[in-house]
C-alpha cells in the first residue's frame, strides 16, 4: 500500500477552544490496534468528552471514542479504552511540570492522519471563566455585525 502525503483531519475539538485558553500545543502519536485504524480511515472518532492525564510517566487519552470496525467481529477492543499517547521524554517533562501550577490541564484539539500516522494535537490549556467566555460571544457577535454590514454595503 503506498503511503498518503499530507495531512487528513478525522476529529477536531471545538469545544475546548470554547473552554479553554490553549497556551501550547503538541502532536503526539498513539499507540492503536490494527482495526482501531481502519476504523479512524472511515472517520468514526470522537474527542469531544475526552481528556488527557499523565499517569506514572506516560501520557494517556481517557473516554476518546472510536467505533468498532464493522468486519472487525473478535479482533475490536473497547470502543472508550484508554490509550497511551507516544511523546518524547523531555515533551512529558515539560507538560508535567506546566500542570503542576494552579489551572493547567491538558485537552485533546484533534485527531488526524499525517503522511500515514494517526497523530493527536494535544493543548496545554487553562480553563475560562464564564465572563471570559461572555467576552468571546460578544467579540464573535460584533464581528458577525461587521461582516453583515459590509456584506450589505458591497452588494447595494
Amino acid at each position: 500500500m503506498a503511503k498518503q502525503k499530507g495531512t487528513k483531519l478525522i476529529a477536531n475539538n471545538k469545544k475546548a477552544f470554547h473552554d479553554y485558553f490553549i497556551e501550547e500545543k503538541y502532536e503526539a502519536g498513539i499507540a492503536l490496534h490494527g482495526t482501531e485504524v481502519k476504523s479512524l480511515r472511515m472517520g468514526r472518532c470522537s474527542v469531544k468528552e475526552s481528556f488527557i492525564r499523565i499517569d506514572n510517566g506516560e501520557v494517556m487519552i481517557y473516554g476518546m471514542h472510536i467505533s468498532p470496525y464493522e468486519k472487525g467481529n473478535i479482533f475490536n477492543k473497547d470502543p472508550l479504552r484508554i490509550r497511551k499517547l507516544l511523546l518524547h521524554r523531555h515533551e512529558i517533562n515539560k507538560m508535567q511540570g506546566r500542570i503542576a501550577e494552579k489551572g493547567y490541564t491538558l485537552v485533546p484539539l484533534q485527531v488526524y492522519f499525517r503522511d500515514s500516522l494517526v497523530k493527536v494535537e494535544i493543548g496545554l490549556a487553562k480553563g475560562k471563566k464564564l465572563y471570559d467566555k461572555r467576552q468571546d460571544i460578544a467579540k464573535k457577535d460584533q464581528r458577525r455585525e461587521a461582516e453583515r454590514d459590509f456584506k450589505v454595503r458591497n452588494l447595494g
